[in-house]
């Protein structure tokens, strides 16, 4: 077996320290799985570094998966879905379709679910505007951009910073398709093999258990990264992001992510079907164990 360290990245919001906290803090039993220490990114950085193969194990977002299934494989643990838990559509104060078309929108990088959401939902907006997920709302408060999609922590402190939701783009997702919301994925290295790729996914589904078990452990870790400390929130944001689909993708979840893949290649916003890496076999054998 290789013992070459793997290397693993995941974001430093709290759904993601909790869910890697046993993992990196050897609290699961990885014998058998040589870990490097773990990169900490925002989502669109991890998204960028699948695109160029820098890492091993990611957390990356369910839109950057349409472009990478040819050398990763999508895990069943450890994904964020679910339902009345995705980003929104904030402005500082109400806007016509007709004028958000016309509106510079800031997105948290143009490979997030988010910026696929957004332009699902409005394919008028033409100005999009990438920066790091934190500095949205500073930015639409100041009226550096008319909108902004907003995530994470953000959802629940939006209106601190006197914004107003247009839209919930997770419900009008969940209207629409009437399946839960695909934010984020973890995905692997096809080229670990099938022993391997199963071990991963074990591990990371263990490392969920023990965090559901004991939360308490990865308090301190969680809030070394959080970009909001108050306990209330990080709470809420666990509780959001993390839930069934965390320990098991399972086929409601895997049809949620295929059906987001479809409709960005029907819309012209992600390769077609038959351009699409992989795309039937790799989401259908998505299970690596």
């Amino acid at each position: 077996m290789n013992s070459k360290p793997l290397a693993l990245g995941y974001s430093s919001c709290p759904n993601d320290t909790f869910i890697f906290h046993g993992l990196v803090h050897g609290l699961a039993d990885a014998s058998g799985l040589s870990l490097g220490v773990p990169l900490l990114a925002d989502v669109e950085t991890l998204n960028e570094w699948a695109l160029a193969g820098r890492l091993d194990i990611s957390k990356i977002s369910c839109h950057a998966l349409g472009y990478v299934l040819d050398e990763y494989q999508l895990l069943g643990a450890g994904a964020a879905l679910g339902r009345g838990c995705g980003p929104l559509l904030v402005a500082r104060e109400p806007i016509s379709d007709m004028d958000l078309a016309e509106c510079r929108i800031a997105i948290p990088g143009r490979l997030t679910t988010a910026a696929l959401l957004l332009k699902l939902f409005a394919p008028s907006c033409a100005e999009l505007v990438p920066m790091r997920f934190d500095q949205i709302m500073p930015a639409v408060a100041a009226g550096q951009v008319g909108a902004g999609v907003i995530i994470h922590e953000s959802r629940f402190t939006y209106r601190q910073h006197g914004l107003y939701c247009l839209r919930d783009l997770g419900a009008w997702w969940e209207e629409i398709s009437g399946v839960p919301i695909p934010l984020g994925c973890i995905v692997a290295r096809r080229s670990l093999g099938h022993e391997r790729l199963g071990l991963i996914e074990r591990l990371i589904r263990s490392s969920v258990q023990q965090a559901f078990e004991r939360p308490d452990l990865s308090r301190d870790y969680i809030r070394c990264y959080a970009q909001e400390l108050n306990e209330r929130v990080i709470a809420e944001h666990i509780r959001l992001y993390v839930n069934s689909f965390s320990l098991e993708l399972g086929a409601e979840g895997g049809r949620a992510i295929e059906m987001l893949l479809e409709m960005g290649s029907k819309t012209g916003l992600l390769p077609t079907i038959s351009q699409l890496p992989s795309s039937k076999m790799a989401l259908k054998d998505r299970r690596a164990s």
